[in-house]
């Protein structure tokens, strides 16, 4: 999708169509998580600190990112996608591969499916994307940046929408390439490459395979290597399942006492538990991460013998691992997260047999109807009730850092 976030808001912004606008964080730790094309002439593009794209773009309109409703247009493109092939493989809201080699007797061969897709996306959402279509997953992600608009300095220059890399032609599309669009090339590995003499992808080819083993070691180097020529067998994964679920927050401003902290880990608890419960799914491994002010990240893992799911046993577990740090030189950042996914059957032990044990499993199920039927905000922790009611943590709400507010 074209700058999805920012074209998802312009939709029901109009006066703001042709503006730099930056969707994201708008706090002082804040990050861009997308830039319009005309914001990205001043250097604005994702990941990028919000306070420095407001220097590089003081003019830019800078909007709160609203991950729900992402979600949803998200959800109608999919099912646009699917009404072509089953084998889709979502990468992010805004990103999937398909594999459409089943279906070109029923819609005419690739390239006419990418127009065709590009249409119904145009007329059903109301927005744009651009499709790369060609031989692997490697080549077809690299066409589609090329099928993208450019923001120039001084101009937007379309994109062609629609870019294919025919079978055979691999090499002529990869070759001219700067080394660093091959995955994994970042800029440890780029130095790497440039002390060797390499800056194009065609320069691979030239260089002795064992020189370049030893720079990067083997394993990368192989990997390189096959890339440069447009080697790539992954098949799409169609039903990928989640490998973790979590939250994290940062802060707005750093946060010293261990009781302060306390607060935020039983409310991402509850959070996590709460999407576990609505995936069927509890986790085995439960990570706790901490940044501090320094961004020094550290993080803290267990594994229980049974899946959890209840915002009770993921603080039991976690609490003792947050005691043990020391919050004094101030803690920006903290998460929550559940790996080793697995289906979670419940069965009643004897001390959840007697009378006065809590029945945790009967609570939750009745808090998430109550979500469920009057919203989010209608019932928590109650540590996490302010003044003006609670504090929700909504799914993707703070993966671009903290607002202003």
């Amino acid at each position: 999708m074209d700058a999805f976030f920012v074209s998802v808001e312009l939709r029901s912004r109009p006066d703001l169509v042709g503006q730099p606008v930056v969707v994201g964080g708008t706090g002082r730790r804040g990050v861009v998580a997308a830039a319009s094309y005309e914001a990205r002439r001043f250097g604005v593009h994702s990941a990028l600190p919000s306070a420095v794209a407001r220097r590089r773009c003081p003019h830019a309109v800078f909007l709160p990112g609203n991950h729900e409703l992402y979600s949803e247009v998200s959800r109608q493109v999919r099912t646009i996608f699917d009404g072509y092939t089953p084998l889709v493989e979502p990468l992010s809201l805004d990103e999937a591969f398909l594999d459409v080699t089943g279906v070109v007797n029923l819609f005419g061969p690739a390239p006419d499916i990418a127009a065709r897709i590009r249409t119904d996306v145009r007329k059903q959402v109301e927005l744009e994307c651009s499709v790369g279509v060609a031989p692997n997953k490697f080549l077809a992600k690299l066409a589609s940046v090329e099928a993208k608009p450019v923001a120039r300095p001084d101009r937007i220059e379309p994109g062609p929408g629609v870019v294919v890399i025919e079978p055979g032609k691999e090499r002529d599309f990869l070759d001219p390439l700067p080394v660093q669009r091959l995955w994994g090339v970042g800029p440890v590995t780029l130095d790497k490459l440039h002390v060797l003499g390499v800056d194009r992808v065609r320069d691979l080819a030239k260089i002795d395979s064992d020189a370049l083993a030893a720079s990067l070691g083997s394993n990368q180097a192989d990997h390189l290597l096959a890339l440069s020529v447009g080697a790539d067998d992954r098949p799409v994964e169609a039903g990928r399942e989640a490998k973790s679920i979590g939250h994290e927050e940062t802060y707005g401003t750093d946060k010293y006492t261990h009781q302060q902290l306390r607060t935020e880990l039983v409310r991402q608890a509850d959070a996590v538990a709460g999407r576990l419960r609505a995936a069927s799914l509890g986790a085995r491994t439960l990570t706790l991460k901490i940044r501090f002010s320094g961004f020094h990240t550290i993080t803290r893992s267990t594994t229980s013998s049974e899946p959890i799911d209840q915002p009770g046993e993921i603080i039991d577990v976690l609490g003792p691992l947050l005691e043990a740090i020391d919050p004094g030189p101030g803690v920006r950042l903290l998460g929550v997260s559940g790996s080793n996914l697995m289906p979670v059957h419940h069965q009643l032990t004897f001390d959840e047999i007697s009378e006065n044990a809590p029945e945790w499993g009967a609570t939750s199920a009745a808090i998430d109807e109550i979500r469920d039927r009057f919203g989010s905000d209608a019932i928590g922790p109650a540590s996490s009730v302010r003044g003006d009611g609670i504090r929700v943590v909504q799914k993707g709400s703070q993966q671009w850092g903290p607002d202003e507010a």
